[in-house]
């Protein structure tokens, strides 16, 4: 079965917040000079690469999953996912004692699919160019009675997602804007909520890959674009079209969305391995690749940057840095 409720607000960032408490982390606000110094700006890091399953899915996953009811939840939970919300739904079905099946792209990362499977997921694979996965994950719902958790088309996984805007503002106060990825647009309009609640006067700007912009699109024709699946670095942002619960919020509170390539996403996760001396995969580098390298107007300004994961094979991370060189 598929959950289907109303476009979420402000009230449901707090009520996620109650519900994660304990079980996510509040994760660190990094801060470089040199970043400070590249940018023009005062920036913040939202490190969510340090979060549960190494990405900010997991806030919104769990909070999915410990709102159903224990009827629910004994009958499991099914989604899809090319790698990030695969492990959190997993893991979280795991900690609320809950069976969880994950439809995965054949030509999912490695390391998420192996680690989606130690988190004690049910894995099946699809073909991401030729099959529909939400076609096969509502299928699959309505067949064995289980309730689908989308990875961002869910209300629930929107509220889960701001709650790590609304720890940011908190521990940092007043930024004059907040700079998320955008995928699907679970992160982003949970962003949203939670920024605009807590400072009106912010500028939330969404960042896509070039290759993938069906956001931007949406954004600016004011309806839902739907594109082909494409071809880029930014695995977790591979989506062909936004969703239902919010593009609505997206479009109300979002200021503007911008695109950045493939080469910049690599050159922001060495500027991290090198002066933050962290890990963080291709999509997790869209914001920051934005404020770095010029795309977004954050000169002069407190900025806020969500680093949205960190999961990325290490082979593969020279293999990428070596590629730009």
């Amino acid at each position: 079965m598929i959950s289907t409720t109303s476009i979420p607000d402000y009230s449901d960032v707090l009520a996620a917040a109650a519900r994660i408490k304990g079980a996510a982390h509040e994760t660190p606000v990094l801060t470089s000079t040199t970043a400070d110094a590249l940018s023009g700006a005062n920036l913040f890091f939202k490190a969510e690469n340090f979060q549960r399953i190494g990405a900010f899915k997991f806030r919104g996953a769990y909070n999915a999953i410990a709102a159903l009811s224990d009827d629910e939840r004994a009958r499991g939970v099914v989604t899809y996912s090319s790698g990030n919300h695969a492990q959190a739904v997993a893991l979280a079905s795991r900690l609320l004692g809950c069976a969880a099946t994950i439809i995965m792209p054949s030509d999912a990362p490695a390391v998420k699919m192996a680690a989606t499977k130690g988190y004690g997921g049910t894995i099946r694979t699809y073909d991401r160019y030729k099959e529909n996965r939400e076609a096969i994950g509502t299928a699959l719902a309505e067949e064995k009675g289980m309730t689908l958790i989308p990875p961002y088309d869910h209300p629930q996984v929107i509220a889960g997602q701001g709650t790590a805007a609304k720890e940011l503002l908190e521990t940092v106060g007043t930024l004059d804007m907040l700079i998320a990825p955008l995928g699907g647009g679970g992160l982003l309009g949970g962003t949203a909520l939670a920024a605009k609640a807590i400072n009106p006067s912010i500028s939330v700007i969404g960042v896509e890959p070039e290759a993938g912009n069906d956001g931007q699109q949406s954004f600016r024709s004011g309806k839902i674009v739907e594109i082909a699946v494409p071809k880029t670095l930014a695995d977790g942002a591979m989506t062909t079209h936004l969703g239902q619960h919010n593009f609505p919020i997206i479009s109300d509170l979002v200021d503007d969305i911008v695109t950045v390539g493939d080469r910049d996403l690599v050159r922001a996760m060495a500027f991290f391995l090198e002066r933050l001396k962290i890990v963080v995969e291709p999509t997790g580098c869209l914001a920051a690749a934005a404020a770095l390298f010029g795309i977004a107007p954050v000169k002069g300004k407190r900025v806020g940057i969500i680093i949205s994961g960190g999961n990325i094979d290490i082979t593969r991370i020279g293999e990428l840095i070596a590629s730009q060189a």
